[in-house]
């Protein structure tokens, strides 16, 4: 319209353009050195989390070197019991594999009533183009010969338990091998203590109002940690609690296992709900073969998650981070796209650093402006 008014926009081209080549160049090296950045940030949250502990046995005259070999080797012990506790459950999943496996191809037979299903469809399908695709190249020297893939009989499963096996020998190879960098790691960042923090303040420069803007970052982001670690130990531990209870109480075989898997879980917003419902509705399914019982462990999962998550992490959260949570949800879903599962993890604690820093460095305002509630 003639005469409205019209806000004055100043695009600087050749600054843009390196700002957001800089920022494809700094995503994709984060991508690329996940193996690096994943161990390393989880060892500094949880270092955080642990460092009251230590100062605290400080204060009763323990060395710190003492104090953070205490608090490393109760750390080891509280997860090598857990495990000791709940590894016949583990075991017992792995050793139903297979009848597992055998069971769900049944069931989707009995379901198909003979006929081949939808997967063995897509399959066969495939094969015939693959096989006229084949044919069709046939008179050109260069075209290279393909056997057709056989089509699956309705009673053959296309799934390999020594496969997934061996896949999951390797992740759990993988996992061992981070966790004990990452304990590795705690241990030198509670025996360093507050040394990193003095250098970073000291890096800053002479000007004490820069250093006093550093000591109030660090404090903050400190508290700010420890609060959110706290509350992911109080939320988790009580859902694993409840969820034990509840599936104990159903009658669900290896209830104690599926109560850890959910409290694991859980650590993942949003997500993790969903994961558990559906990980606990199949369990059921495959156990008991009845809706009735599977509508009982889902709804009972999800209630027990939805409790937790809305009543006491949403509170807890809000408390602690007062945090946006449309801006949270874009986070993870740009932290998990980037590092997966360890993405949703670490999602919400580095959003909660960004606001942090944010909130203190000039220029940063716009950043936590959107991150705040």
């Amino acid at each position: 319209m003639h005469g409205a008014l019209r806000l004055p926009v100043h695009v600087n081209a050749r600054g843009m353009s390196l700002g957001i080549l800089a920022t494809v160049a700094f995503v994709f090296a984060l991508q690329w050195a996940k193996n690096f950045f994943v161990p390393l940030l989880l060892g500094i949250f949880i270092a955080y989390t642990l460092s009251p502990v230590v100062r605290w046995l400080e204060r009763w005259h323990v060395k710190r070197a003492i104090g953070a070999t205490l608090v490393t080797a109760a750390i080891l012990a509280g997860m090598a019991l857990t495990v000791q506790r709940v590894q016949g459950e583990f075991f017992n999943i792995i050793d139903e594999l297979p009848a597992l496996t055998h069971k769900v191809t049944k069931l989707i037979m009995e379901a198909s009533d003979g006929q081949p299903s939808t997967i063995q469809q897509v399959q066969a399908a495939a094969a015939e183009i693959e096989q006229a695709a084949a044919n069709a190249g046939s008179d050109a020297r260069r075209a290279i010969q393909r056997k057709p893939v056989p089509a699956s009989t309705p009673g053959a499963s296309n799934f390999r338990v020594m496969d997934w096996l061996l896949a999951g020998s390797v992740g759990l190879a993988s996992f061992i091998s981070q966790a004990t960098m990452v304990i590795f790691l705690v241990f030198f960042l509670l025996l360093a203590g507050d040394t990193f923090k003095r250098k970073l303040v000291k890096l800053t420069g002479p000007s004490l109002t820069r250093k006093k803007v550093t000591v109030h970052i660090l404090e903050d982001i400190n508290t700010s940690i420890q609060n959110y670690m706290f509350m992911l130990l109080v939320t988790n531990g009580l859902l694993a609690l409840l969820m034990w209870g509840a599936l104990r109480m159903i009658g669900l075989e290896n209830a104690g296992a599926w109560a850890i898997f959910a409290g694991v879980a859980h650590i993942m917003p949003y997500f993790g709900p969903l994961l558990i419902t559906s990980a606990t509705g199949l369990v059921a399914f495959l156990q008991f073969e009845s809706l009735r019982m599977v509508i009982l462990v889902a709804g009972a999962s999800l209630a027990i998650a939805t409790l937790v998550g809305m009543v006491v992490t949403t509170w807890m959260t809000g408390k602690i981070a007062k945090m946006n949570p449309a801006a949270v949800f874009v986070s993870l879903l740009f932290w998990g796209w980037l590092w997966g599962m360890w993405g949703l993890l670490l999602g919400v604690p580095m959003v909660v650093v960004v606001k942090v820093v944010a909130e203190r460095v000039e220029g940063m305002e716009v950043v936590a402006e959107l991150l705040g509630e």
